[in-house]
């Protein structure tokens, strides 16, 4: 198909498509002509791809890249799946330590608290992983406003993150049993989930507000 019909079937502007290419997250189409190229059915898949990954997964053009490079780095589904999930951005950025007696004890812990949460879930985790470090951030800055966790509460949220995995990784291998056609699913699963997992909590805390509020007898405004 040329251009045009790529563009009509992804639902993808012609000069976006060009921009893509030129930034390396679309492959080439066939040379037919000095100005003129074929492209395939390869081509739709992809450009929905990026397209789901800007727009719903909010990536920029770097992380897309990243992503779609992860694809197709790795030899196995099972190295595609981990590649995938470390090229994706950790939703808490690196902070540096704080120059204070107190910065210092808030990373302490926070490393500590992340630790022992991993040993006790059994998790094969190395110390490298950019997902450890973002939990580490994220819990100091909850340890800075006072709203850390409880002993006991972020094992029960972890239970619950272990459950959402294994759903995750179950939807992505029912994708077909080609490596490449199952990393490209689950970069949809891994990194286009996020959205519907936190409203569907966004929902379920709506209805835990509303239901309590009405165990008061109040009027839910």
């Amino acid at each position: 198909m040329k251009i045009s019909e790529l563009s009509r079937r992804a639902g993808v502007p012609v000069a976006s498509i060009k921009y893509f290419r030129r930034e390396g997250l679309l492959p080439a189409g066939r040379a037919t002509a000095a100005t003129l190229a074929e492209y395939g059915e390869e081509h739709v898949q992809r450009l929905r791809l990026i397209k789901a990954l800007t727009t719903l997964g909010g990536l920029s053009i770097a992380a897309t890249r990243d992503v779609l490079a992860a694809v197709g780095e790795a030899h196995t589904t099972e190295g595609k799946l981990g590649a995938i999930s470390y090229a994706l951005p950790v939703p808490v950025a690196d902070s540096p330590v704080a120059d204070s007696a107190q910065g210092a004890a808030d990373q302490t812990a926070a490393e500590a608290e992340v630790a022992e949460l991993i040993a006790a879930m059994h998790w094969q985790t190395p110390d490298a992983s950019p997902h450890v470090r973002g939990l580490t951030e994220a819990l100091k800055a909850l340890r800075r406003v006072d709203a850390d966790y409880r002993p006991g509460e972020l094992a029960a949220y972890a239970e619950l993150a272990n459950s959402i995995a294994r759903l995750d990784l179950e939807r992505a291998a029912t994708f077909g049993d080609d490596a490449e056609a199952v990393a490209e699913r689950a970069v949809i699963v891994f990194a286009l989930s996020a959205p519907v997992l936190e409203l569907l909590r966004r929902l379920a805390q709506e209805d835990q507000v509303r239901r309590r509020v009405a165990e008061r007898g109040e009027a839910f405004s």
